[in-house]
């Protein structure tokens, strides 16, 4: 008994360490081993290759069809002695590490362990505030679903412990916002949009400086509740949107103005409603008034534009005049029940 003891733990642990190469290894032995016990036997049907592999299959798994088996004496005891009893633990041993690599791998997508470096143009979400951030994701999910795109969103963030939205989104698991290595896990380099939003202003500040060294070329959103820092990163970071606190402004507007704050929230909510979008004007149409595009993106699609930018100024003109003139690239930021689709310019202008 001691003995069989001692077997049983050395075996045990034997499978327990047991590498891919290894299970491989024996996987080969078995295979011929089997086939070799089978020819000494005699038998002659069961050693033809492709037979071969299909009764190995069905009798090493237990199905056992019973339409091929051994004839010979010497070839049953084979089975029963070797065949049988070394294929149900090399299949069993198998299926167990199949299982546990397909678990071992979704939990690293759970737990934010992947590595999401060959994904390109998507989205990463950089900082977790519990509930709004559950908010912005949602929000961005139905942006996408509202704009008819497919961008994978990948949040990044010290946490949670586990991707709060798996089925959804990619999940990266940071032990430090300003650590290089951690954040190119994201696919940072290749993202067309980063949105920086973690829990303190100076975190923010230099993520987001970091951030912009990685990947300049990216549409970058970076939330403060400090105005004078969102500046100090403008100032080295033009490029970047640095979106800052409006809560006082939203207060003092909505006390002058009782209803500013629900107005404010239905521009921004895509739950529903009408909201606000932008597009972009194409390269190749000619210059255009507001006054031209007033009337047919109100009758055709029930637009109203609030605002425009020009592509080389960073400020927006909000309710331009009539005779504006829209230049080629220009952004037009405008009120729609949904993201207007414009295939004809030149025919929306002539109308």
């Amino acid at each position: 008994m001691p003995i069989l003891r001692k077997l049983r733990k050395l075996l045990s642990g034997y499978l327990t360490e047991l590498t891919g190469y290894n299970l491989a290894a024996m996987l080969l032995g078995y295979i011929a081993l089997a086939w070799c016990g089978l020819l000494i036997a005699g038998e002659t049907d069961l050693v033809q290759p492709s037979r071969f592999i299909y009764w190995l299959v069905v009798t090493a798994s237990t199905v056992g069809y019973g339409d091929f088996s051994p004839v010979t004496a010497s070839g049953r005891v084979w089975t029963a002695g070797f065949i049988i009893p070394a294929g149900l633990s090399l299949f069993a041993i198998t299926l167990g590490r199949i299982g546990a690599f397909a678990v071992h791998h979704w939990q690293k997508g759970v737990k934010g362990l992947k590595d999401y470096q060959t994904l390109s143009d998507h989205i990463v979400v950089i900082g977790w505030n519990d509930a709004r951030t559950l908010h912005l994701l949602e929000l961005l999910l139905k942006e996408q679903l509202l704009g008819k795109t497919d961008k994978p969103i990948v949040l990044a963030g010290s946490a949670p412990e586990e991707n709060p939205m798996p089925e959804r989104i990619q999940f990266v698991r940071l032990k430090q916002y300003t650590d290089e290595q951690e954040l190119q896990r994201t696919g940072l380099g290749k993202a067309s949009c980063i949105i920086i939003d973690t829990p303190e202003d100076d975190i923010t500040l230099t993520c987001s400086l970091l951030c912009y060294q990685l990947n300049p070329t990216a549409h970058m959103i970076a939330y403060f509740n400090n105005e004078r820092l969102s500046q100090l990163l403008t100032h080295h970071c033009p490029t970047v949107e640095c979106t800052p606190s409006v809560a006082v402004e939203m207060l003092a507007k909505a006390a002058a103005d009782p209803g500013s704050s629900a107005l404010h929230h239905d521009l921004l909510n895509v739950e529903g409603g009408m909201t606000q979008f932008s597009l972009t004007v194409p390269e190749d149409l000619p210059a255009v008034t507001v006054g031209d595009l007033l009337h047919p993106l109100k009758a055709k699609f029930d637009a109203l534009i609030i605002g425009v930018q020009a592509p080389t100024v960073k400020s927006i003109e909000i309710n331009p005049k009539l005779d504006y003139t829209i230049q080629p690239g220009t952004r037009i930021y405008y009120i729609a029940s949904h993201r207007i689709d414009i295939s004809d310019w030149n025919a929306l202008v002539a109308n």
